[in-house]
């Protein structure tokens, strides 16, 4: 510093700061050899604090307004300096001007995806963002542990610290909440309140004050979110059956607003009758095969008299069970197609082998 600007500081009898910037949250009034003169006038305005420090110890404090710098007004740092009644002298020390206001509109988010447990949906990734409003509610405290010696401290030199401590909190709020995940989005405002109540201690120690803290958002990954929807649609669709008869109705009305031009416009209009015909009958009886299926494979049916009642049809394999049960005997009339008339089930060649192992009656 030159001589001048010795000259003209030691002439300084006003102390104040005016803040014309947005971020800065402590700054350190400059004069030479930190020293100033005894009754000089200190300005504080509102929202500020100026914290006045004697060989690295926090000395005193003045909130908004102005002080008239005197014994009286600094009883902590005239007890330091052993200053007697009436000494006059000038007297040194480091002043640091605190901001106190809100700082607003800070962000804080998730860098990593946050893996927790979901009731439902088992281990999940959820990434978050949000906003928070801090200020300084100890500046004594504030100065001691964050600030230190330096001369202009500004909100950048702090927020990554405070997003991370937001960040690693949020995992834990969100797990003991027990919220769903599913109705994470409609509790917004209580996890908001869960996690300021969580984080609030931990800024006290700095010194500092949560003053509001939002959740704007809780996202899953993009093939998750894929998922979700899937099973909406298919809840809003409900019942599938009913769906594709729309779905078919649909495509036959169209095909009869399509009007009729060339021969392949008739032709496509043929095929979209002919599909629509087709899915309709399918849809009215789900029993009956798709088209495209093979037939069952070709066989003799049977139909067998069970007291003057016709049953079946059987197929051979299932008349060949019942003589071995003895439920069709050697005297059960038993008809197939191409017969004239119902013959005894002995009678069919088929079958005869099969009575010929069971032994006559006694």
């Amino acid at each position: 510093m030159s001589l001048w600007e010795k000259s003209v500081a030691e002439l300084l009898d006003i102390i104040e700061w005016s803040d014309d910037s947005s971020d800065t949250m402590v700054w350190r009034f400059p004069r030479f050899d930190n020293e100033i003169k005894y009754g000089a006038q200190l300005i504080v305005r509102q929202a500020q604090a100026a914290v006045f420090v004697d060989r690295g110890k926090i000395a005193d404090v003045f909130t908004s307004g102005q002080h008239s710098l005197t014994t009286k007004n600094l009883p902590i740092l005239t007890t330091f300096m052993g200053w007697k009644y009436g000494f006059h002298s000038p007297f040194k020390a480091e002043v640091y001007f605190v901001s106190t206001r809100n700082f607003t509109n800070l962000k804080w988010g998730t860098k990593n995806p946050v893996i927790l447990r979901d009731q439902e949906f088992g281990p999940v990734r959820l990434r978050s963002f949000g906003t928070y409003v801090v200020r300084v509610n100890d500046p004594a405290t504030f100065i001691q542990e964050i600030v230190g010696t330096g001369g202009h401290f500004t909100l950048d030199d702090i927020s990554e610290q405070l997003r991370n401590l937001i960040v690693s909190r949020f995992a834990d709020t969100v797990a003991e909440s027990g919220i769903p995940l599913l109705d994470l989005a409609a509790n917004y405002t209580e996890l908001s309140a869960l996690l300021t109540k969580q984080i609030a201690p931990e800024f006290l120690e700095y010194g500092l004050e949560v003053t509001k803290l939002l959740i704007e958002n809780i996202s899953l990954p993009l093939e998750v979110e894929a998922a979700l929807d899937k099973k909406s649609s298919m809840g809003i669709i409900g019942n599938l059956d009913n769906f594709a008869k729309f779905q078919a109705a649909n495509a036959m009305e169209a095909a009869a607003k399509n009007p009729g031009g060339d021969a392949s416009a008739g032709v496509g209009m043929g095929m979209g009758f002919a599909m629509a015909n087709q899915l309709g009958k399918i849809l009215a009886n789900p029993q009956e095969p798709i088209p495209g299926t093979p037939p069952p494979l070709p066989g003799e049916t049977y139909f067998i008299a069970d007291n003057g009642t016709k049953t079946g049809p059987f197929d051979r394999q299932s008349i060949s069970a019942e003589i071995s049960a003895g439920t069709v005997t050697r005297e059960t009339l038993v008809w197939k197609r191409g017969m004239p008339n119902w013959e005894k089930a002995d009678s069919f060649g088929e079958f005869k082998p099969l009575f010929q192992v069971t032994p006559p009656p006694l």
